[in-house]
């Protein structure tokens, strides 16, 4: 108790004795000791004696100063008294005037001018400005001259606590894992005080916890928070409202004090295993659902939350293992049954299922905790369900040969229902599969007949899908695709693969092979196509050709003689018989055209013309051909010069402004020349009526028609001018 007592006298005594050392000596200056701080001659220095000292002062220097101290947030009934300006050129009148200017001067501090005195005439504040800077001069009373050079002093705000610490940066958010070990860091507070740090212990700080334990703590000079208690479990608790303070003077009472709040949360470590929240799960589904379909949910809880409450889940044990399959729900974390294989309540009506749910991150800290799984039973009946006909197969392939009567069967396919009620079944043909109708069913039995001839070499493949529907349910329908293979039989005889037309050089060589053919079958038989070539009969003794049959059913047609001539004959036609190999076999006759031609002395065909003999030596075919196509343009070109300059000569175009009569009147009788003037009238050749077989005679004017415009005709044709300055009338006859 006593050294209690110690420290609270201390507490109140220690600003008080600082602020007697530190301010006391800024008013009361001992001379002498700081006598060489200001430039030599100066005379004005700081004084708060009286005249007894003045026996002291040197002559040549005044009071030594350079700086006067006031305190802070002083205040009283009158100002305060900084200091006292004094010259050793006052001999105690009032001649001498003082003068101050600088920072607050005339405002904040005042001076005396007779005595000197400096008053502070406001409250101060350190943390608004620490210090002034004024300049003092001593004048004479009245006539203003300066009697000695100005001086500069500064006037300094003590501090005082007058500031509490601050936490700018609060409140205060931080993170902590749970199940931490005592000592764990949480985070770092900062406190400020604007008090001056370097005089006395105003500015410093000392940190406590007012709120938050036993659960923290914090370091006191370093205000480092730390867990205080072990094994916090955020499941139980997960939020912590911690108060911080920070108090100056070094936490000793007197001190001022400033808080702040620090919300510290716990996160989330995987420390639970899931838990399913029943042992045994109960679900029903119809034999119908669709593969895939959800059948149920269960769900294991952690209370782990986030990455730490993922479980996956699986089945283990259980009689559907493979009819079944369980996966998980990102968003809710529920296991999530679906059915894997179709079920059939005739064959199995139930099922039982182990499921296990196990934490997908398991931190291995905790894992001598225990598994981080657990299991629960599922069990699932099946609910009967009316359901389409089987088919006793998922695909049908027949076969059916090109050859095969009408209505012949060609195969069957069969179908039941499942039901245990086991409705008759019905089947039909879809005729989208079978646009031409070829085919037929039984729809009692699913015989499958023909219905129209089938061509292998047209269609080898025909698709049907089949349809069986339940008599007593028409809803409940099956469909099953049917292939039909048409198989083939002998019906096509061999040919030609194209039309061969064959070259004979003229000077070609017994022996030489005139052309290679081959034939072509378009029925595919199992071994393969082997042909047979032949000539006619008739024409096994031909003079001038035979045959050679070559390997892979190729044929040579090769020359028996040379010496062929095409003025002799031009053309050879040799028939070929062609048989193959089925059963029955088929055989056609093709005939080979053989053209007798020209060629060079290395066998490349030349022409193939008879007319070839009798073209000049020297010029072959292309060059005759141009010749004669440049013959006929120059005539095209002379004939087309002549019509333009008959044309020329002969204008057909009349000006306007002669009166131009176009139209064109024909008479069969002959004109009277010149001097027949009364033989016609201008009106007869503007009467259309002369053209419609209307002969006109001389003495008789036309009627006054006007005729639409006719194109040329052969016979007499009038041509009725008029020439300008004359009205001369012509007629001429043609």
């Amino acid at each position: 108790m006593p050294e209690r007592l110690t420290e609270m006298l201390m507490d109140v005594w220690t600003p008080l004795i600082i602020l007697w050392i530190t301010v006391l000596p800024s008013i009361y200056m001992a001379p002498l000791n700081q006598s060489e701080i200001l430039p030599s001659g100066s005379s004005m220095g700081l004084s708060g004696l009286s005249g007894e000292q003045k026996v002291l002062n040197r002559s040549k220097r005044g009071w030594v100063w350079n700086q006067m101290f006031v305190l802070e947030e002083f205040s009283g009934p009158e100002p305060i008294l900084v200091g006292r300006l004094h010259t050793d050129l006052d001999p105690g009148s009032s001649k001498i005037k003082y003068i101050l200017s600088g920072d607050g001067a005339g405002t904040i501090f005042v001076i005396n001018d007779k005595t000197g005195d400096i008053h502070a005439m406001k409250r101060l504040d350190r943390e608004e400005k620490a210090e002034y800077t004024l300049t003092a001069q001593a004048v004479d009373g009245d006539t203003n001259k300066p009697l000695e050079p100005p001086s500069e002093f500064i006037i300094k705000v003590q501090d005082i606590n007058d500031n509490a610490p601050e936490f700018l940066d609060g409140p205060y958010h931080a993170t902590v894992p749970e199940m931490s070990i005592v000592g764990t860091f949480v985070t770092k507070v900062t406190a400020t005080d604007a008090d001056d740090p370097v005089y006395g212990n105003s500015a410093k700080l000392v940190y406590s916890i007012l709120e938050g334990q036993p659960y923290f703590s914090i370091e006191p000079h370093t205000a480092i928070i730390k867990t205080a208690l072990p094994n916090m479990d955020r499941e139980a608790k997960e939020e912590y409202f911690v108060v911080i303070q920070a108090k100056d003077m070094g936490g000793h009472m007197g001190g001022l004090s400033g808080t702040t709040t620090v919300t510290i949360t716990l996160t989330d470590v995987n420390d639970n295993p899931p838990k399913f929240a029943q042992s045994l799960y109960h679900f029903s589904v119809t034999e119908d659902i669709a593969l895939g379909e959800p059948i149920g949910r269960v769900k294991a809880n952690d209370l782990d939350i986030g990455e730490n409450a993922k479980s996956s889940y699986d089945i283990i044990e259980g009689d559907g293992m493979d009819i079944f399959e369980i996966t998980s729900d990102v968003q809710t974390q529920d296991g999530i049954i679906r059915l894997r294989k179709p079920l059939d309540f005739e064959t199995k009506k139930s099922y039982t299922l182990k499921v296990e749910a196990a934490n997908v991150h398991i931190d291995p800290r905790f894992i001598s905790g225990g598994p981080f799984k657990d299991t629960a039973t599922v069990k699932i009946v099946v609910e009967d369900a009316d359901e389409p006909p089987v088919f006793s197969s998922p695909t049908y392939l027949l076969e059916v040969h090109e050859n095969a009567a009408i209505n012949s069967v060609i195969g069957q396919v069969t179908a039941h229902d499942p039901d245990v009620s086991s409705s008759p079944i019905r089947f039909s043909i879809d005729r989208h599969t079978d646009l031409e109708r070829q085919f037929n069913i039984n729809a009692d039995d699913g015989k499958i007949t023909l219905a129209t001839p089938l061509d292998r070499e047209t269609n080898t493949w025909h698709n049907i899908t089949i349809v069986a529907t339940e008599t007593r349910n028409h809803s409940q329908v099956s469909r099953v695709p049917v292939a039909i293979k048409v198989l083939d039989v002998n019906d096509n005889a061999p040919e030609f693969a194209s039309e061969h037309e064959a070259f004979l050089c003229e000077n070609g060589k017994p022996g030489q092979v005139i052309q290679t053919v081959s034939a072509i079958d378009k029925d595919d038989p199992k071994n393969g196509h082997f042909f047979l070539y032949s000539l006619l009969p008739e024409m096994v003794n031909n003079p001038n050709f035979t045959i050679k049959k070559n390997e892979g059913n190729t044929l040579s047609i090769l020359a028996k003689h040379s010496g062929f001539s095409r003025q002799k004959q031009e053309v050879y036609l040799l028939p070929i018989v062609i048989s193959d190999s089925g059963n029955p076999p088929m055989s056609s006759t093709s005939t080979l055209t053989i053209r007798v031609c020209g060629c060079s002395s290395d066998g490349v065909v030349q022409s193939c013309n008879v007319e070839a003999y009798v073209l000049p030596i020297g010029l072959s075919m292309g060059a005759l051909i141009a010749i004669l196509a440049c013959i006929i343009l120059l005539l095209v070109i002379v004939v087309l010069f002549v019509t333009l300059r008959r044309h020329k000569n002969e204008p057909l175009i009349i000006k306007d402004e002669e009166d131009v009569r176009e139209n064109i009147i024909r008479y069969d009788d002959e004109g009277g020349g010149e001097e027949d003037t009364e033989a016609f009238d201008i009106a007869t050749l503007q009467n259309p009526d002369g053209i419609n077989g209307f002969l006109p005679r001389k003495d008789i004017k036309p009627d006054l028609q006007f005729m639409p415009r006719q194109g040329w005709r052969f016979g007499s044709l009038i041509i009725f001018s008029e020439m300008k300055g004359m009205k001369r009338k012509k007629c001429f006859s043609r």
